[in-house]
């Protein structure tokens, strides 16, 4: 049975700043296996920032960050980890990348360690559409899909390689109310059934917070960091409602 406490993230005392200004000031969380955490704060509070460091796109100038219980510094099973980054939708219109080859790509670039017997990679392409719902797309172009059907395909393209968490930036920016309904219903059906563990950068409050369980809100500094219910009776939530956010509790 798997520990549903297991650390997979640890971010301990990080701090990091651009050209001398501060974007994030002695920051600690921990991502547990199984949670679906929302990072949200406004723009410019340093989400983004956090993500790259949690992913090893960015090193931490202060503190230190954990994967899997390993260093920062020395992990390097980056399968286990799948990204999203954010307008990761902006595909060249003079280049005409199938959906299939999109996903292609990301098996072809991860290394993993020998295991057996591998899947043929046109297998495990038609296996990530099936899970987002687009495998009769998979010979068409990018660019002739929807905002909403070409963010499935790039949830389709991390799940490929098979990552034990998902981190996404701002994954809808762009992307129609339906769409990122949908969209979001598909990450809460990827944590519940298949107990995908995701880190989410995300403004979109209302619709979202019925999936996750988790909340981490930032403004360079970490202002609240624990349970979804909670933070909705917290000061901070009430802050955010005042400010004009919306941030609507409707689990169920």
């Amino acid at each position: 049975m798997t520990d549903k406490s297991e650390e997979i993230i640890r971010v301990e005392g990080v701090s990091f700043a651009y050209d001398g200004v501060e974007a994030l000031v002695d920051i600690s969380l921990s991502v547990l296996r199984g949670d679906f955490l929302a990072v949200i704060g406004p723009n410019g509070s340093g989400k983004t920032t956090l993500l790259k460091i949690m992913v090893g796109l960015l090193r931490p100038q202060r503190g230190r960050v954990w994967l899997f219980q390993q260093p920062l510094e020395t992990f390097n099973q980056w399968h286990r980890i799948g990204y999203i980054q954010q307008k990761a939708t902006n595909f060249d219109p003079i280049f005409p990348i199938s959906v299939a080859e999109v996903i292609a790509a990301s098996l072809n670039s991860v290394r993993r360690p020998p295991s057996g017997r591998r899947a043929p990679v046109r297998k495990k392409i038609l296996e990530a559409l099936q899970t987002v719902g687009l495998e009769k797309e998979a010979g068409k172009s990018m660019n002739s899909l929807s905002g909403g059907q070409q963010q499935r395909v790039l949830i389709a393209r991390a799940l490929a390689t098979e990552p034990e968490i998902l981190l996404l930036d701002e994954p809808t920016t762009g992307v129609d109310y339906p769409s990122q309904q949908n969209f979001y219903d598909l990450l809460g059906k990827l944590n519940q059934q298949q107990h995908l563990t995701i880190v989410l950068v995300t403004h979109d409050y209302g619709i979202v917070n019925r999936h996750v369980n988790r909340v981490a809100c930032l403004n360079q500094k970490l202002f609240y960091h624990g349970d979804h219910s909670e933070f909705c009776q917290s000061d901070r939530f009430r802050e955010l409602l005042q400010g004009g956010h919306h941030l609507i509790s409707h689990r169920h």
